[in-house]
């Protein structure tokens, strides 16, 4: 099994992703290697909770400009993770 701090690279935290607190959804950007059977084993033993389900979302690049120059943001990866059982604390040290 691949490490699960590999597989979880990081919370997303934005007012859309707080909003599903309330129906244990958690948001987490993660490695675009990673399936849902993966992000599910990492999310349990990384936070010690029971996951229903996971859905992935394929953010794609969006188009930027600095001055004259023209590129496209990274793509990546993003897992909203519903809970069955048990609550995850992103801010605990």
């Amino acid at each position: 099994m691949v490490n699960p701090n590999k597989i979880l690279i990081s919370p997303v935290l934005s007012e859309k992703a707080t909003n599903g607190k309330e129906q244990r959804k958690y948001t987490f950007k993660v490695s675009r290697g990673a399936n849902k059977i993966e992000i599910k084993k990492a999310v349990e033993t990384l936070y010690n909770v029971k996951v229903g389900k996971v859905n992935i979302i394929n953010v794609k690049p969006k188009p930027k400009r600095i001055r004259y120059k023209f590129g496209l943001t990274r793509m990546y990866k993003k897992a909203v993770v519903t809970l069955k059982s048990g609550e995850i604390d992103f801010y605990k040290v």
